[in-house]
């Protein structure tokens, strides 16, 4: 089973995101990413595969997730309706605040505990569960705190049930970690612009040939077709939000149209065009 790694940026001015229903069922995507991640799925059986555990739920599941753990999506072959969030929060989430404030203590304990995967019971779900969904309802410094109290709630409760006995390793050295980190930063704040290959090496200390073997070898996409994924996703949120095709090419780092279309559809299955207009807009 390949493993692919996954990049997530919050939003500028962010310290954590969030998807609200994101929808991957007709997707088996076994990945892993640095951040941690809570995931609450409600109103649909399925299964949920971390690491090396593989169970079942019904109804709906509550987990976190340490950093660099694979893990399956968790609407995998689901048929029916269903809601689902997933945040992610960077792994130096608070870090200098733990270490400088007592109070975040279980908060720390909280992420070393996700290290070997956390399932929240019934109790939890119940109480938990509807919180964290409003939590997309919520802005600013309103919803931070609203986290923290999530967080908090989630390291006090009494129905865990740890995935693992020992803490999951991750196979990848902190230098990859390091800089692969580096890289997806520098696509983040470069995508608009055509990235050079040379410059891009130059980044992770690697001659071109041998980024592009790296780079491949880590994410099982060459660089150009990574990139691509970023900007598509780019793309889409522009759509969505009303956007026109020819003003989000050129702002996502295009530089035909053609080409965009051709990308667009080549990776989420529509046309650009198709993809913006409401009435072709599914919701689960």
């Amino acid at each position: 089973m390949k493993t692919e790694l996954e990049h997530i940026l919050p939003k500028p001015g962010t310290s954590f995101s969030l998807s609200v229903n994101p929808n991957f069922s007709d997707l088996f995507y076994w990945h892993f990413h640095p951040e941690f991640e809570i995931v609450f799925i409600d109103g649909a059986d399925g299964n949920r595969m971390v690491g090396q555990h593989s169970s079942a739920f019904e109804k709906n599941d509550l987990v976190m997730i340490g950093s660099y753990i694979p893990h399956l999506n968790f609407d995998y072959g689901i048929r029916t309706p269903y809601e689902k969030i997933v945040i992610h929060i960077g792994k130096d989430f608070l870090k200098n605040a733990q270490e400088n404030t007592p109070e975040f203590g279980p908060i720390a304990n909280l992420f070393a505990q996700s290290r070997r995967g956390i399932a929240f019971g019934k109790k939890t779900k119940a109480t938990i569960g509807p919180r964290i969904m409003q939590l997309a309802k919520l802005e600013g410094l309103e919803q931070f705190m609203e986290l923290l109290r999530i967080l908090y709630a989630l390291e006090k409760a009494d129905d865990k049930e740890f995935l693992h006995e020992k803490e999951v390793k991750n196979q990848y050295t902190s230098r990859d970690q390091s800089r692969l980190d580096r890289i997806y930063s520098f696509v983040d704040q470069n995508y608009t612009r055509r990235i050079r290959i040379a410059e891009i090496a130059e980044l992770s200390h690697l001659s071109p040939a041998a980024f592009c073997r790296y780079f491949k070898k880590m994410t099982r996409l060459t660089f150009t077709q990574f990139v691509n994924h970023y900007r598509i996703d780019k793309a889409k949120k522009m759509l969505l939000s009303g956007e026109s095709v020819t003003t989000t090419c050129y702002a996502c780092g295009f530089e035909s149209l053609s080409y965009f279309n051709r990308a667009f559809k080549q990776i989420t299955g529509r046309t650009p065009s198709s993809f913006s207009m409401p009435t072709q807009t599914s919701h689960p």
